[in-house]
């Protein structure tokens, strides 16, 4: 169980609308954190870098994974929302580790590694394509956490190794420099890489299977239909546990909607197409006000900027202190 004393910090890469499973495994837990720990939420724009060169699609991009937040109820009380590049002290924090970062700690990134096998692969030189943005990526990933004080990072199993190395980084530090930094803990998603897609493999834009969280009604619906499921007739028994339907709608749904929808499957009489219609109806309930509010704030830009400012208002006393204790330790 997570201390109420705790920080927490966690960052939204703005690359465009998640779907389901991203809302299931990362954005509901992270909504309901909000709640109850200080957390500091970053919209992860100077990581965007990287890979998105357009400005223009960049700012987009940050108000849609501002907005999805707060229309799914992100508490900002709790929470400070606010643009990475908005704390000019992330830049000067993330040039001063680079002089306690190994080089060999940067050639296990997982990032950097999968782009070398990729170029490999395909013949061409083994740094084609790598900038020096993605190659330092985790040391402005252990910047980001290190700047706040934070003391838990909720990640997926698959980026585990962020706040791996944002301990290793803290380690060297402090090791010259004395004890200046906290040691991180990552915090593992329970559901990480178990929402069934519409073919049933893991819900992945890679694997084209998603379906949109705030996907107006129509396409949700027609999503939804697109399930993929076994010859099983109508009135044959089904099993809810092999049934990605049933899979997705228990995550919205309350127990006693659970148990009977689960009994449903079990005793046969229900077609598939009854049950998607079931489980549309569930999901468009739960995020039909979400989707709502989503649209306007899209069409209110203006606040949501004053939200962002706010929220880096707030955060960046804590960023200033820890900039100057990190160059005390550094510069005397």
């Amino acid at each position: 169980m997570l201390n109420k004393d705790k920080i927490v910090l966690t960052g939204i890469k703005p690359t465009g609308m998640p779907h389901l499973g991203n809302y299931i495994g990362a954005l509901k837990p992270l909504i309901e954190r909000s709640r109850g720990f200080k957390t500091f939420m970053f919209i992860a724009d100077l990581h965007a870098l990287n890979t998105m060169h357009n400005p223009d699609e960049i700012r987009e991009h940050t108000y849609q994974a501002a907005a999805k937040v707060l229309a799914l109820g992100l508490d900002t009380e709790n929470t400070m929302l606010f643009r990475q590049s908005d704390i000019p002290e992330i830049y000067q924090l993330n040039t001063l580790l680079m002089n306690v970062t190994p080089k060999g700690l940067m050639n296990r990134a997982h990032s950097y590694k999968a782009a070398m096998d990729k170029n490999i692969a395909n013949n061409a030189d083994v740094d084609a394509g790598v900038n020096m943005g993605l190659y330092t990526y985790p040391i402005l990933m252990a910047a980001d956490i290190l700047l706040y004080n934070a003391d838990v990072v909720p990640v997926g199993s698959d980026q585990k190794q962020h706040v791996e190395f944002a301990r290793d980084i803290a380690g060297h530090f402090n090791h010259l420099y004395g004890d200046t930094f906290k040691m991180p803990t990552p915090i593992i998603g329970s559901e990480s890489g178990l929402i069934p897609g519409l073919d049933g493999r893991k819900m992945s834009k890679s694997y084209d299977n998603t379906i949109p969280l705030l996907a107006p009604e129509g396409e949700l619906k027609k999503k939804i239909m697109r399930i993929i499921t076994d010859s099983k007739t109508p009135d044959e028994p089904k099993d809810p546990e092999t049934s990605t339907i049933f899979q997705l709608y228990k995550h919205f749904a309350t127990d006693s909607e659970i148990a009977e929808f689960a009994d449903m499957f079990k005793r046969g009489g229900m077609g598939y197409g009854t049950a998607k219609t079931i489980l549309f109806e569930k999901i468009n309930a739960v995020l039909e006000k979400p989707r709502e509010e989503y649209e306007r704030l899209m069409e209110n830009k203006s606040e949501i900027d004053a939200i962002l400012a706010k929220g880096a208002e707030r955060a960046r006393p804590t960023a200033i202190e820890t900039l100057e204790r990190v160059k005390r330790a550094m510069l005397g």
